[in-house]
C-alpha cells in the first residue's frame, strides 16, 4: 500500500508544479520552492518501509524542488534558480523559529495540540540544521553543474543530460550531509545506513521521472504559454 501511495504522491506533485508554473509562470516556482522545503521538513520525521526498504518520507516534495531550480535554470537562467535557492533557506529558517517559539507557549487544558506539535517540531532545529546544510551544498551545486552543462550543451538536445547529470550529482550530497546531520545517533548505524541509501535512491527515482516535465516547462516557454 505505501508503494502505491509513493507513487500517487509523487503524480501529485508533479502535477501541482506544472499546474503552478502554467497558471503564475515564473512566480508559480518561485511560490513551489518554499512549500517543498516547508512540507519536506515535516514529513521527514516520519519513517516508512517502502518496496522493502526503510526510508523517511519528504523525499517526493523535495527531490521536486530541484526539478523547479532546473526549470528556472533552463529558462531564465542561473541568477532566478539561486534566487529560489534563497527563498527556501528564508522559509526554512523562518517556520524553524516561529514553530519552536510556538512550542514555548503554555497551553490551556483545554489544548490538544501540544504533545503531538513536540513530537514534530522539538526535533527541528537538528533537522533543520542537516537540512540548511545539505541544501546548501546540494541545491547550490545543483544550480552551478546545469548551468555549467548548459553553457558546454546548449539547446533542447542536451536538457535531458543537464538534469539528470546535476540533479543525480547533487542529491547524492543532499541525501549524505543530510542524514548524517539529521539523524546520527538517532537511529543504528545499521539503519542509518540504510536510510542514506534509501533516501537517495527515491530521490534518483524522482530524477528520473522529471525529465519530461523539464522538457514540457522548455516547450511552455518557447511558444510563449508563459513568460
Amino acid at each position: 500500500m505505501n508503494a502505491l501511495f509513493w507513487f500517487i504522491m509523487l503524480i501529485i506533485n508533479f502535477a501541482a508544479i506544472m499546474l503552478a508554473y502554467r497558471l503564475f509562470g515564473k512566480t508559480g516556482l518561485f511560490l513551489w520552492i518554499p512549500i517543498s522545503v516547508i512540507i519536506a521538513n515535516i514529513q521527514v520525521v516520519k519513517t516508512v518501509e517502502i518496496f522493502g526498504f526503510v526510508a523517511t518520507l519528504g523525499n517526493i516534495v523535495y527531490a521536486t524542488s530541484f526539478l523547479v531550480t532546473d526549470i528556472l535554470n533552463e529558462n531564465y537562467g542561473k541568477k532566478e534558480a539561486g534566487k529560489a535557492v534563497g527563498m527556501g533557506f528564508f522559509a526554512l529558517i523562518s517556520m524553524t523559529v516561529l514553530m519552536n517559539l510556538a512550542l514555548r507557549f503554555v497551553p490551556h487544558e483545554s489544548d490538544f495540540a501540544q504533545e503531538s506539535l513536540l513530537t514534530i517540531f522539538s526535533i527541528m532545529p537538528r533537522i533543520a540544521a542537516g537540512s540548511l546544510t545539505a541544501y546548501a551544498l546540494s541545491q547550490f551545486h545543483d544550480v552551478w553543474a546545469y548551468n555549467r552543462l548548459k553553457e558546454m550543451r546548449p539547446g533542447r538536445k542536451y536538457i535531458w543530460l543537464r538534469n539528470n547529470a546535476s540533479t543525480m550529482v547533487s542529491q547524492a550530497i543532499d541525501s549524505i550531509v543530510f542524514t548524517l546531520i539529521a539523524f546520527a545517533g538517532v537511529f543504528e548505524f545499521a539503519l542509518l545506513i540504510e536510510i542514506m541509501l534509501t533516501t537517495y535512491f527515491f530521490k534518483w527515482l524522482v530524477a528520473a521521472a522529471d525529465t519530461p516535465f523539464i522538457y514540457l516547462a522548455r516547450s511552455w516557454k518557447d511558444k510563449g504559454i508563459v513568460e
